[in-house]
């Protein structure tokens, strides 16, 4: 917490304890250091209630770093390489479950997850990446409320640059609970025969609510959300 009682600004601190049961924390996503700042002041916050984070595979092989990673344990995935051979060459053997499954299981039994929906680091200072569809899934399968978080920073709001290190502000929102929809989603899963029309109807419904954590998200980051509204697609990764 250190580096964030020196840097870091927080806003919407009282909307935390508004989400009262396991819950869904989205972030964008900006620099390295955040990924490890942030949580620990989400945390902090939240009386020392940890949460599993989505991350990629390879941080938790990184020395120092995994061991930190590893404590909370986190919900790993493994579609990307790293670019380490060292570290590529002891990649292990991914879960039967994927991640939406893994981490919708542990909403169910209590425990909080983080997510960061761009999948990658945005370094833009005006526009977010499109919002990965995973976490629109997660939220209707779960039921769980989804508490947005905008990362910004006193350096992109004055000089238009997203720092590698400087002063941050996290602001809190109010958390999003998808009722009706989540209902109308496990019953399509409930009755889920394979047909494609389902599955892309399910897939049609990750993306709007995805859609609608990302304007949430840049509301609070300060940059904007450019992506249409989705429509009729068959598929989103």
């Amino acid at each position: 917490m250190l580096p964030n009682f020196l840097l870091t600004r927080v806003y919407g601190v009282e909307n935390l304890a508004k989400a009262e049961c396991a819950s869904i924390y989205v972030f964008n996503h900006n620099n390295s250091f955040e990924v490890l700042m942030v949580p620990a002041l989400l945390m902090y916050h939240l009386g020392g209630r940890s949460i599993s984070f989505v991350i990629d595979w390879m941080y938790g092989k990184v020395p120092i770093l995994g061991f930190l990673m590893n404590l909370f344990d986190p919900v790993y995935v493994y579609h990307k390489r790293s670019t380490l051979s060292s570290i590529e060459s002891i990649r292990p053997t991914a879960p039967s479950a994927d991640a939406i499954e893994r981490c919708t299981e542990k909403l169910r039994a209590g425990r909080s997850i983080g997510i960061f929906p761009e999948g990658k680091r945005n370094r833009d200072s005006k526009t977010l990446l499109r919002g990965k569809s995973g976490v629109g899934h997660i939220a209707l399968q779960s039921g769980s409320p989804v508490v947005p978080v905008g990362i910004d920073f006193n350096c992109r709001i004055t000089k238009g640059k997203i720092p590698v290190l400087g002063r941050t502000i996290v602001r809190i929102g109010q958390p999003i609970v998808f009722q009706q929809r989540t209902e109308r989603y496990r019953a399509m899963i409930s009755s889920l025969s394979g047909c494609s029309t389902q599955r892309s109807e399910l897939n049609q419904m990750a993306a709007e609510v995805t859609h609608e954590i990302m304007h949430c998200i840049a509301e609070l980051s300060g940059k904007l959300y450019q992506e249409p509204f989705p429509r009729n697609r068959r598929s989103f990764s």
